[in-house]
């Protein structure tokens, strides 16, 4: 039985262990470029070093304006191609492998980035607690942007990457023409799931004859997209379609959506348990994400079959040395889930952390 520490092959890459480190954006740390910086750099390597089977990078996008914020990491352009070889280097020196997520906000990119957002179809109404004002994608339009999708997978690849995770989730572009709430498209790229997917589906053919057959090609999807069954259906027509790997987390949420009913003695939400029920309807790998916080809740998972990778988000910004310090049995600096994570507030550092390196201090000055 798969333990949470065992190796995994996808194509014809080893990943040393089912630890996922999975893509967070780093506000603050970049600048209008879209270059990697040393910010990046540091904070990668310290959890390569922490002993993470895949890391994959955060939201890096394929088009500027088509950005979330002016900070957020690029790959529409070749000069963005040296940071990431840096980033694959450190990695790959400490033995992860490592993805790039990449990225286009669609009809919810920012203002200060683009007067006139791009959607599937034309959009107005409430979308992550702005009011949204898109217009429908003309079909060269889509074909551009497919192009551009292709383009920056194959700088991931230059740069040295194990390969790209589509963001299909939270909303944006690629969720927003999985989502029938928003794609009301009458042309192939709408209307039956089949098309709704058909946008991705494409990118995948174009980056496969590109990049060859060794390039890992992944998909971050929701489990409520509109909900846990039409998501099955979606995540069979990606594998379909070729994808080498699913992460399930939460796709475009109609504010009064809870998600998929959890069975009573399930100990995991119900972004978790959408993750393993998908699992059961497909045969590549899957990565299950959030609220996972412990080496017992992650190992769970994984010797029960429910996954075959768990995501730790927060776990692994805490505590860079999670895996390493899980397979030894050494105590994990725990998250202790403060009503507001001093993590996501640009600047801040977790409670925990600054604690542990207050110990740390004493237990130097008494030596």
């Amino acid at each position: 039985m798969n333990n949470l520490f065992s190796p995994i092959k996808i194509r014809n890459t080893i990943i040393k262990n089912r630890v996922v480190m999975p893509p967070m954006v780093c506000f603050g740390f970049g600048g209008d470029d879209g270059l990697v910086t040393e910010k990046h750099i540091s904070h990668y390597g310290a959890r390569a070093k922490g002993g993470v089977g895949l890391i994959i990078i955060e939201a890096t996008c394929i088009d500027k304006s088509g950005r979330l914020s002016p900070d957020q990491l690029g790959l529409w352009a070749d000069e963005q191609i040296p940071g990431f070889s840096r980033l694959a280097e450190i990695c790959h020196q400490y033995g992860a492998k490592v993805l790039v997520q990449i990225h286009h906000a669609g009809m919810v990119a920012r203002k200060n980035i683009t007067p006139s957002p791009l959607a599937p179809s034309n959009y107005q109404g409430k979308m992550m607690n702005d009011m949204i004002s898109a217009r429908a994608l003309k079909l060269n339009e889509i074909h551009t942007l497919q192009e551009k999708y292709v383009a920056a997978a194959l700088r991931a690849q230059k740069a040295g990457l194990d390969g790209i995770e589509f963001h299909g989730a939270h909303g944006f572009l690629i969720s927003q023409f999985f989502s029938p709430l928003v794609n009301k498209r009458t042309d192939s790229y709408g209307g039956s799931l089949n098309n709704r997917v058909r946008f991705v589906s494409e990118i995948i053919a174009g980056i496969r004859q590109a990049a060859g057959n060794d390039f890992i090609i992944g998909c971050r999807m929701g489990c409520n997209e509109p909900d846990l069954k039409t998501s099955i259906k979606i995540a069979k027509t990606l594998e379909k379609s070729g994808i080498d790997l699913l992460h399930i987390s939460i796709g475009l949420r109609p504010p009064a959506d809870k998600g998929p009913a959890v069975p009573e003695g399930f100990n995991y939400n119900w972004i978790v348990y959408g993750g393993t029920e998908i699992k059961k309807h497909v045969n590549v790998p899957v990565i299950v994400v959030n609220g996972i916080r412990t080496p017992e809740q992650a190992a769970y998972l994984i010797e029960q079959g429910l996954a075959d990778f768990t995501a730790m988000g927060i776990g692994l910004l805490i505590d860079p040395e999670w895996a390493n310090k899980a397979q030894n049995h050494a105590p994990i600096i725990p998250c202790i889930n403060c009503k507001t994570c001093k993590l996501f507030v640009r600047g801040g550092v977790c409670v925990q952390v600054k604690s542990a390196k207050r110990e740390t201090k004493d237990t130097n000055r008494i030596r």
